[in-house]
């Protein structure tokens, strides 16, 4: 079994897109620009949004973050959000999700620019994901494909299953294997005999929040297991969706919680808003 180390890949990606962003500032004046929009007092968010910002610091990418009350309304939120649209020093746009019960979040990924979002949550860049064509693609999912190209695993002809199918994680993870050439089977909160599924998988990719969920019996010898749940256990420990130590024994590639897929979500945050910076006319 070999560990997939989303942490010491991050580091890597991090001192390549510093070093990217110190040359566009040398020879193009440009310093990539990414804002945050945080709507509440969500802990988690907060904590999220002080790592992203403090990422940003360390490669050069200069970040701002409006914080706005739970009580603040749709039409204030939009009202900021165009403000970013037309901020020239602005390259990329962040929703801290999730929004308050009372905003229409769909309209909200909706009024950022699609050219500015670097999550890949607008419709467009789903689409141009969808159809194959490059876009802006959400950052967990990247970050895996990132993760199994770092240790060439080539999922073309593999099948693929994915648990879990939200718009930011299981339907662009799904979107990407497919393209990637993987035959993929995609598993939600009414599949029927999960394990029906999971039991064939060649790489098995989890991500719905839901400890121990994926047992050993649940997979084949040799899978690759790419765990993208994150949970707190009661004392405090944090764990994914599988049963690591005992699906450890039978994987032959296996990521850690923390320190495989998490890292690698800023890390392609920050890839993403370089991404966006070159394109700045």
């Amino acid at each position: 079994m070999q560990l997939l180390d989303g942490k010491a890949l991050s580091k890597k990606i991090k001192n390549d897109v510093g070093r990217d962003i110190s040359d566009l500032k040398q020879e193009r004046g440009i310093i990539p620009g990414l804002a945050v929009l945080l709507v509440g007092n969500d802990p988690a968010s907060h904590v999220y949004v002080g790592m992203k910002k403090k990422a940003c610091e360390d490669v050069g990418i200069y970040s701002i973050t409006h914080e706005m009350p739970d009580s603040i309304n749709q039409d204030a939120i939009i009202d900021t959000i165009k403000m970013m649209n037309d901020n020239q020093n602005i390259d990329g746009i962040l929703i801290q999700l999730p929004l308050p019960s009372h905003i229409d979040t769909t309209q909200i990924l909706e009024t950022v620019a699609p050219h500015k979002d670097v999550d890949g949550f607008h419709p467009f860049n789903v689409g141009r994901l969808s159809s194959g064509l490059d876009g802006f693609v959400p950052c967990t999912p990247l970050g895996v494909m990132r993760l199994l190209e770092e240790y060439k695993l080539n999922v073309k002809g593999m099948n693929a299953v994915v648990v879990g199918a939200s718009n930011i994680v299981g339907k662009p993870m799904a979107s990407l294997l497919l393209n990637a050439g993987a035959t993929v089977d995609i598993c939600h909160i009414h599949t029927k005999n999960l394990k029906a599924h999971t039991i064939h998988a060649d790489i098995l990719l989890v991500g719905v929040g839901k400890q121990n969920l994926i047992t050993d019996d649940m997979v084949k010898d040799d899978v690759i297991v790419i765990d993208i749940g994150i949970n707190k256990t009661d004392d405090g420990k944090l764990v994914g969706d599988c049963d690591y130590n005992a699906l450890s024994k039978k994987a032959s590639f296996i990521t850690p919680v923390p320190g495989g897929v998490g890292p690698m979500t800023i890390a392609m945050l920050l890839s993403n808003t370089y991404k966006s910076a070159k394109k700045r006319k």
